[in-house]
């Protein structure tokens, strides 16, 4: 299990934004997954995507690793902002875009 945290750690601390989500950017398996990654595709914002069905260690580990229990998971700067539905409201607010710059 350490193996995991530790690969999620690096994933988190080695790009500015990281979805954990299912699928990929080319081919989302989840609706939530497929917008969250739409909206940063809208703001122009590059960000890094780990495929949690690729993956079954991180998506059963990281819900506890982070203290959130359903993907997509959505980190900025190394720390978890939410998932789909928070960060919607935080777009639609102006707040993600803050904290983006």
């Amino acid at each position: 299990m350490s193996n995991v945290i530790e690969h999620i750690e690096k994933e988190i601390n080695s790009n500015k934004v990281v979805l954990f989500v299912k699928g990929s950017p080319q081919a989302p398996q989840c609706g939530f997954s497929a917008a969250t990654m739409e909206l940063f595709k809208k703001m122009n914002v590059p960000f890094h995507s780990v495929d949690i069905l690729a993956n079954p260690e991180i998506r059963s580990t990281l819900p506890t690793y982070s203290h959130w229990p359903t993907f997509p998971q959505v980190f900025v700067n190394g720390k978890l902002v939410g998932g789909c539905d928070i960060v919607h409201e935080m777009y639609e607010s102006g707040e993600l875009q803050k904290l983006l710059k």
